[in-house]
């Protein structure tokens, strides 16, 4: 069977959102994109997978933008070829290397899941909470920034049901930035 890893950037105070202020450079960024490279599937909602498009899809130039940084562009390269997986009630297509989950979302997950084949990775807010609650999610990688964001989406809000969690690796960043990696635990 195949691991869903969730993964995330989160602050101190538990804030999820893009914007929150993570300030990305080359550790940062090489840190991500060997879990990208790592992933053999890519399991977004809409939302999520919109935002990415948006900033990491190669342009049909095929010329990286002049805002990239050189530390980016293998990120950049790495989640533009990554098959992808995308939830939603609303697309009726996607492209960019991405296919539509059909149906109910919990035998459509275990479907990818018993597909040949290793990682998986979940980013995003909405859609890890319902992979949560299903029970679906092998693992959880946070990368912790020392940034207290005092507002917007924290990790997980709503859960029902405590998930007590074994951490199984930890990075710590010249940044001050500690990733830490857990499974669901007894």
């Amino acid at each position: 069977m195949r691991t869903l890893r969730y993964s995330i950037n989160v602050t101190l105070d538990g804030c999820v959102h893009h914007d929150a202020g993570f300030t990305p450079d080359e550790e940062f960024m090489d840190f991500w994109t060997d879990g990208m490279r790592q992933a053999d599937a890519l399991l977004y909602g809409r939302v999520t997978y919109e935002m990415m498009q948006d900033a990491w899809r190669r342009p049909a130039s095929g010329i990286w933008p002049d805002w990239m940084e050189t530390w980016e562009v293998p990120f950049a390269e790495a989640i533009d070829q990554a098959p992808k997986h995308v939830v939603s009630s609303t697309l009726r297509t996607v492209d960019w290397n991405a296919e539509l989950v059909q149906g109910d979302l919990e035998p459509a997950v275990r479907r990818l899941k018993d597909e040949p084949g290793g990682l998986i990775a979940v980013g995003g807010v909405r859609l890890p909470l319902v992979l949560a609650e299903l029970g679906l999610i092998d693992e959880y990688e946070l990368l912790v920034h020392p940034v207290i964001a005092g507002r917007g989406p924290t990790l997980l809000a709503g859960l029902r049901d405590r998930i007590h969690l074994e951490l199984i690796d930890r990075r710590d960043f010249a940044s001050g930035a500690t990733a830490l990696r857990y499974r669901p635990g007894a």
